[in-house]
């Protein structure tokens, strides 16, 4: 129990809550609700900078590997604000469309690297999440992450009002500049501390805030120990699903969760909107 099942259970709940946040605040900055770290480029520039650690400084404590891959995960979260800027206001699609390119191409050359090194093996488990290997003294990493993602509640208030845009947010008196750094690098870190962990789990932070959302609104103070909460609640389900499944072999909770997450979604595009009371 103290080795493995409850430390498998606490990295589900821990990982799910913490890229739902990460999910929330993408969408708050981008003004966009079809973007995620997975959609964004910010999850395949994590795992490149994983890779590179590998092949450059293969000695490398976990630690290293924790900065170098979130320090590539922010530049990539900043290169697709950049990109998003450009776009039309009146394309909304265009921005997860962006996002998928942008994702791709960066993928692309980090699966042609690998391939060139042998390396598509490591690949592979960083960005299909899986927890069959968790147990004591291997997930300890996802605290930090979750740590990470309750620092975004003290700052839910400042994430809402970035979200109406810069040029409103500064006239409400808001340092927009510091808070986009602030939030993107939460972002950074919570994404490079799941994959290095477990990998990266597709859809979390893009269904469970539409969910949320969709529901209570948008008020990020309100909703945000909502959608931590149904993030970890839906990966650990998507995990034990996977052990249950094809009994006594496990199907990663990356695979299940992807499944359940496009369904999900699919539901959010054509059903009707809420309404609250």
């Amino acid at each position: 129990m103290l080795v493995s099942r409850i430390p498998r259970t606490l990295a589900a709940l821990l990982a799910g809550a913490s890229l739902a946040v990460a999910g929330i605040i993408m969408q708050t900055f981008v003004r966009n609700r079809f973007v995620e770290p997975g959609t964004t480029g910010t999850a395949e520039c994590a795992a490149l900078g994983i890779l590179a650690t590998t092949l450059f400084i293969p000695a490398a404590p976990l630690f290293l590997k924790m900065v170098i891959s979130s320090g590539t995960a922010l530049a990539g979260a900043a290169v697709f604000m950049l990109l998003v800027r450009k776009l039309p206001p009146t394309q909304p699609l265009l921005v997860p469309l962006t996002g998928l390119i942008y994702g791709a191409t960066i993928f692309a050359a980090t699966e042609f690297v690998a391939y060139e090194y042998d390396l598509l093996q490591y690949l592979s488990v960083w960005m299909a999440a899986e927890f069959s290997g968790v147990m004591q003294g291997r997930y300890e990493l996802l605290w930090v992450s979750g740590a990470v993602a309750v620092l975004a509640y003290f700052f839910a208030d400042r994430f809402t009002i970035a979200g109406f845009g810069q040029e409103t947010a500064i006239g409400l008196g808001l340092n927009y500049r510091q808070i986009l750094i602030i939030g993107l690098c939460i972002v950074a870190l919570i994404t490079s501390f799941t994959i290095i962990t477990v990998g990266m789990i597709p859809f979390v932070g893009l269904v469970v805030p539409n969910i949320v959302s969709r529901y209570r609104g948008d008020n990020a103070r309100e909703t945000l120990p909502l959608i931590a909460l149904l993030g970890g609640t839906l990966v650990l389900a998507s995990d034990l699903i996977g052990r249950l499944i094809n009994y006594p072999y496990e199907i990663p909770v990356g695979v299940v969760f992807g499944v359940l997450g496009t369904v999900v979604f699919l539901w959010l595009l054509f059903a009707k909107p809420a309404r609250n009371g």
